[in-house]
């Protein structure tokens, strides 16, 4: 139990690290077009990830509620919402940062710029970690509507969404002048926080179960509001649109599959 548990927290790392890697074997810069389709397709598995994987387990699991069962994950979901608008209060957003990339700027901008992309991606996975370690503390427990499939599904999934994830971030960073080491190693550390988050929440397992139906929605409302916020403008920029939407639709079926195929 315990290995899986470990290599659940760190597949999502891994993917973000396999992202990150593409600065090694692509051009300077990515494509309007495969920026995009890697967007849509991200945001379409975190969708799929929150409903399947995160609402309705936390529906599930509050059924002695009775017809109220849904306030736990309604609750939830608000402070995960409201949690990423506090955060955006804070750090810039995403999609403005990533969509400037192309503008002209100074040493100094190009640098603050860089700081404050790294640091966006870095919170807005905080709740994608938590997300695993809510789920894999559930499995720990034994808590009722969590598998050990569904459980992987979901570190799966956040792993399939983690791969464009840092591609957007070693990608832009190399074609600012950075060295290839450098914007692989940032785009890496961006995902660091990952596993570190999901496996303070295995620690804090017997604190965890009995919020399981809150936490599970606060990272489903805090993901979503990353989606709505974040990835939507970005894959639907410039001409072309239909393609992140299509990529969308693969990423949210893929994620479903994985979910229905796991759990």
């Amino acid at each position: 139990m315990v290995k899986s548990i470990l290599w659940g927290l760190l597949i999502p790392f891994f993917g973000t690290a396999a992202g990150a890697a593409c600065v090694f074997f692509l051009k300077k810069e990515l494509k309007g077009g495969i920026q995009r389709a890697l967007t849509g397709f991200a945001a379409g598995v975190m969708v799929a990830a929150s409903i399947w994987s995160l609402i309705l387990p936390a529906i599930d699991q509050a059924e002695s509620w009775g017809r109220w069962a849904f306030l736990p994950a309604f609750i939830g979901f608000w402070l995960g919402v409201l949690f990423l608008l506090l955060l955006d209060h804070v750090i810039p957003h995403l999609h403005r940062s990533v969509g400037q990339a192309d503008q002209p700027e100074g040493p100094r901008s190009r640098l603050d710029r860089t700081v404050m992309l790294v640091l966006a991606v870095t919170l807005h996975n905080v709740p994608e970690g938590m997300a695993v370690g809510v789920v894999y503390a559930g499995l720990l427990a034994g808590s009722g509507g969590i598998a050990a499939g569904g459980a992987l599904a979901l570190a799966l999934g956040i792993a399939i969404q983690n791969f464009p994830e840092g591609a957007i971030i070693s990608m832009p960073l190399f074609a600012e002048g950075k060295s290839r080491g450098k914007s692989f190693l940032l785009g890496v550390l961006s995902g660091a926080v990952e596993p570190v988050f999901g496996a303070l929440t295995v620690l804090l397992a017997s604190l965890v179960v009995p919020a399981m139906p809150y936490l599970l929605s606060f990272a489903a409302g805090a993901m979503l509001y990353v989606v709505v916020e974040e990835l939507i403008p970005e894959m639907s920029a410039g001409k072309h649109s239909n393609i992140g939407v299509l990529s969308f639709a693969v990423g949210f079926s893929l994620m479903m599959a994985l979910d229905a195929a796991l759990g």
